[in-house]
């Protein structure tokens, strides 16, 4: 299984790139290596990696950068590797669309715990055309939703927005990211149409199926999909 499962690593540092290397092969990953930050964008565009594995420390761009420019053209889990211990900096990571942070040095059972994690929270919507939690089901070819077969209508903002939240099922979605996923890089300009489309379509799914808090909100930081 694990075979068909490509991370990218994206380190500068030789001997990390050799050991990360080996210990994903010998759990049976595929694995892909860049040593700059353009380079990891690119392999992200060729290659279409499952997990991304980012050190911060890069020679040409920011970590950061690196972060932004794949969050613009993909939805792959990114852990985050880095020397640094900052709240503010996995604040503002976490933020830009980063899934998990591991700071050096860090165990090897450790990492391959959260890129499992990180695996089970990213639904692959090219392979999984049918999601499923309770009386919700999402058919992600045809674009529509029923609850207990009847039908809800969704508008495309509210589709994007509830698509984005299988996409990471069970795991909080920032409310940047969301801005940034629905409506483009520069996208603060909407930030107060979010809560009302989110409020329209906890509505309209909440009270059509019975199911309390199916979207939770953390309180300033963004959203979460309950799975059932």
């Amino acid at each position: 299984m694990n075979q068909n499962t490509k991370i990218l690593v994206i380190d500068d540092e030789k001997s990390i790139r050799r050991f990360l290397e080996l210990s994903l092969e010998a759990q049976q990953y595929s694995v892909l290596l860049a040593s700059t930050g353009q380079d990891g964008i690119q392999f992200c565009k060729d290659y279409h990696p499952d997990v991304v594995i980012l050190d911060l420390g890069l020679p040409d761009l920011s970590g950061l950068a690196v972060l932004t420019q794949i969050r613009m053209i993909s939805s792959v889990p990114v852990i985050i590797l880095t020397v640094q211990n900052s709240d503010q900096e996995k604040e503002t990571l976490l933020d830009a669309g980063a899934d998990d942070y591991l700071t050096k040095p860090f165990s090897m059972t450790e990492l391959l715990a959260r890129i499992r994690v990180a695996l089970r929270h990213s639904v692959n919507l090219k392979e999984t055309t049918i999601y499923q939690n309770g009386a919700l089901k999402i058919d992600f070819n045809t674009r529509t939703v029923t609850i207990d077969q009847a039908p809800i209508k969704l508008t495309k903002t509210e589709f994007d927005l509830l698509k984005i939240l299988v996409k990471y099922a069970g795991k909080l979605v920032t409310q940047n990211q969301l801005l940034k996923e629905v409506w483009g890089t520069y996208a603060y300009e909407h930030s107060h149409y979010l809560r009302i489309y989110i409020s329209q379509l906890r509505r309209k799914l909440e009270i059509q199926s019975n199911m309390q808090n199916l979207i939770i909100t953390e309180q300033g930081v963004g959203y979460r999909l309950d799975v059932a």
